[in-house]
């Protein structure tokens, strides 16, 4: 019986592909085979970065979400059709896995912040050698290419889905520190009154598509839309201590 094949999960970066790391860059163009997720009727923003990196011949998984934003998360309907998604994508690869083929599973920015790759390790990572490679996070491209220092000294900076409720967002904003606000989207007018609430809009940075062809960087209380595109966030920087 052949040996198991390797999973390796690789971390994208943000999308500018020059901020691939040189690791990822030598793993995509070794694999054989290649799997990735994308939204219906796109090539996928993480197949996207990797094109002209992958090896002649490659087998591609594509992955496409039955859901992206049409229903709410927090709905059973939801839950229960991505559990049945992400079933069915780790048997495809462990498919592969168990014939001896390795497979590098693309995920964008960093695969354990806030990435879908990880739904695919819990199912397969315990069964099936694995290496899980950093990325570049969105936070950190986003702040970057905003030219605005994030954290400074002692601060405490905190990460925070933009689908909390807005009172909950506006307590944890109000407690000082430097913040990014991810999972903007549908709810930036919530994150625009929390951030007003807790007394930061005036330090509030908006950033869409960070380190991407249409990057634009704002002040959040610039922003008139009433939503965001799904690469967007809301950065709050610390740093106001002496330094």
């Amino acid at each position: 019986m052949s040996e198991r094949g390797k999973l390796s999960i690789v971390g994208m970066g943000p999308g500018d592909p020059d901020l691939l790391t040189r690791k990822a860059a030598r793993v995509l163009g070794e694999a054989p085979v290649v799997a990735y997720f994308a939204k219906s009727g796109r090539v996928g923003h993480a197949r996207g970065i990797a094109d002209g990196l992958l090896a002649r011949g490659v087998r591609e998984l594509r992955f496409e979400y039955p859901y992206t934003t049409e229903i709410a998360h927090v709905s059973d309907e939801y839950r229960a059709a991505m559990d049945c998604f992400y079933d069915k994508s780790a048997r495809e690869v462990a498919a592969a896995l168990d014939g001896g083929t390795d497979v590098a599973l693309l995920c964008e920015g960093d695969p354990f912040l806030y990435g879908s790759a990880m739904y695919l390790f819990d199912r397969l990572g315990p069964a099936y050698r694995h290496e899980v490679i950093p990325g570049v996070s969105g936070m950190s491209a986003c702040w970057s290419r905003a030219g605005v220092p994030i954290a400074h000294g002692d601060d405490v900076l905190s990460v925070l889905p933009g689908t909390l409720p807005g009172d909950e967002l506006a307590a944890r904003l109000g407690g000082g520190g430097a913040a990014v606000i991810m999972k903007v989207g549908r709810n930036l007018a919530k994150i625009r009154e929390a951030a007003r609430q807790a007394g930061v809009m005036d330090r509030a940075i908006y950033v869409e598509r960070g380190s991407m062809t249409g990057e634009a960087v704002m002040k959040l209380g610039d922003v008139v839309t009433p939503g965001a595109p799904y690469f967007s966030m809301v950065l709050i920087p610390g740093r106001r201590g002496v330094r």
